[in-house]
């Protein structure tokens, strides 16, 4: 009854939904974003947004570029499997020597492909907020729980995820605020803020009237509440917004995806994401002031229509309600507000005694089944309490698994799609281990 995947239809999927969240998406790149070897395979694709200024999407993500007469200002640098193909990309578009590069985030998608400008002998500044020493540093402390977070395999380099000093480009020049540059005789206006990361730069070119944005846009629902990763910024990123939507830019160079042209269309995005943001941290703020529980705060919110219906502010990656537990962690702590959940029994413990009331885990399978024909979200909490009160029942192993691929169907969310892969791992886990544990068989 298992409702695997074959591979042909997995690869499918992923690239449909990785290209909606994330651009050139190649599922052997997105696996292997610290390897150099591993570059997306399709050709870079660059667009002109305004006289010598592009957006490049060498893979997942989207690159600056603004040509000036003393040379290159690059925004982004992509994936480190992405060098090569930018470089080929900027040089496509223009022979002056990089000037200047800005790193708008530490993320291991954003900062990573310049090795290949190096390598052809380009000495650019690089430029960053300060706190990207910081972000770098956490890596470095957390570079297991990463690869396995973000399902990461190592490449030539035997690394998954960059762990060490040498693994980053370290600014030449931090700021705090606000850092003015001027290259070519023209003036560009790298901006702090806090969003997906506390270390976000973005880029005002005011004669271009072009903003370069790195992740604080990019086409779909901000990324402001992942659930298994640092804190998120949502109101931060709300007034970073709305500062960009006073600006009349007539181009934004996004993080990902397609890039957004026409100042009337610039403004109404950003002021768009500014009303989603606010909307959820108000009513995250009025429950916890009101003293509701936290899964009650979730479980009553609601986007406004023209909020949830906006095409470019849709679920692909990130989830509303993922935002508003951001806010209730970074305000209110973690832990949910039932009493039994301060200090809880294990988890197998619990899910045991739940089997045990029922009957058996035979009969939590069961009622999975039944329950799934009404309410999914439901079924699936009886399928992973049958497989953790016993992780060696066969029918507990093929309920959980195939639950939660039909949970998965359902979602629009590249984030949560990707989580629900794991009772699939899990019963894997608990086969090899039943195997590796069984008493060799007798000889004939």
């Amino acid at each position: 009854m298992t409702a695997a995947r074959t591979g042909d239809e997995g690869h499918k999927l992923d690239v449909e939904l990785g290209s909606k969240a994330y651009g050139l998406f190649d599922p052997q790149q997105a696996r292997h974003m610290f390897a150099r070897e591993f570059a997306a395979p399709q050709p870079p694709e660059a667009v002109e947004l305004a006289p010598r200024t592009f957006q490049i999407t060498p893979g997942m993500v989207n690159v600056g570029l603004f040509e000036t007469d003393e040379g290159l200002l690059l925004v982004d640098c992509g994936a480190a499997g992405d060098g090569p193909g930018l470089l080929r990309a900027v040089r496509a578009c223009s022979d002056k020597p990089l000037h200047t590069v800005v790193l708008t985030h530490a993320h291991v998608d954003h900062a990573f492909g310049l090795w290949a400008f190096l390598e052809a002998g380009e000495r650019p500044t690089i430029i960053a907020h300060h706190n990207i020493a910081a972000h770098y540093r956490r890596y470095m402390k957390t570079a297991g729980y990463n690869a396995v977070i973000n399902s990461q395999l190592p490449g030539a380099n035997g690394k998954s995820w960059p762990g060490a000093p040498e693994d980053f480009f370290w600014p030449d020049i931090t700021f705090t605020d606000t850092l003015e540059l001027s290259i070519g005789g023209e003036r560009f206006v790298c901006r702090h803020a806090k969003g997906e990361t506390d270390d976000a730069t973005w880029v005002w070119a005011p004669q271009r009237r072009v903003i370069a944005a790195g992740d604080l846009v990019v086409g779909y629902l901000p990324n402001a509440g992942n659930p298994r990763k640092v804190q998120r910024y949502a109101e931060e990123w709300a007034d970073t917004a709305e500062e960009m939507a006073g600006l009349g830019a007539e181009a934004i160079i996004t993080g990902h995806g397609d890039p957004v042209q026409g100042a009337d269309t610039v403004r109404e995005e950003l002021q768009a994401i500014t009303a989603l943001l606010r909307h959820i941290i108000e009513h995250t703020l009025d429950g916890l002031n009101a003293g509701v529980l936290p899964d009650d705060i979730v479980e009553s919110l609601k986007l406004p229509e023209h909020l949830a219906n906006h095409p470019r502010l849709q679920p692909n990656h990130d989830r509303a309600e993922f935002v508003c537990r951001n806010l209730i962690r970074r305000y209110g702590g973690w832990w949910d507000g039932y009493p039994a959940n301060l200090l809880p029994a294990p988890a197998a413990q619990r899910a045991r005694e739940v089997a045990a009331l029922a009957g058996g885990v035979s009969a939590v399978v069961a009622r999975a089944y039944s329950v799934a024909e009404e309410d999914l979200r439901l079924a699936c909490h009886l399928a992973e309490w049958a497989f953790l009160a016993d992780r060696q029942d066969h029918a507990a192993q093929e309920c959980y698994v195939e639950l939660f691929a039909r949970r998965q169907r359902t979602e629009a969310s590249m984030m949560v799609k990707a989580a629900l892969f794991t009772p699939g791992r899990w019963v894997e886990a608990a086969r090899r281990a039943s195997t590796q544990s069984a008493p060799a068989a007798e000889a004939p």
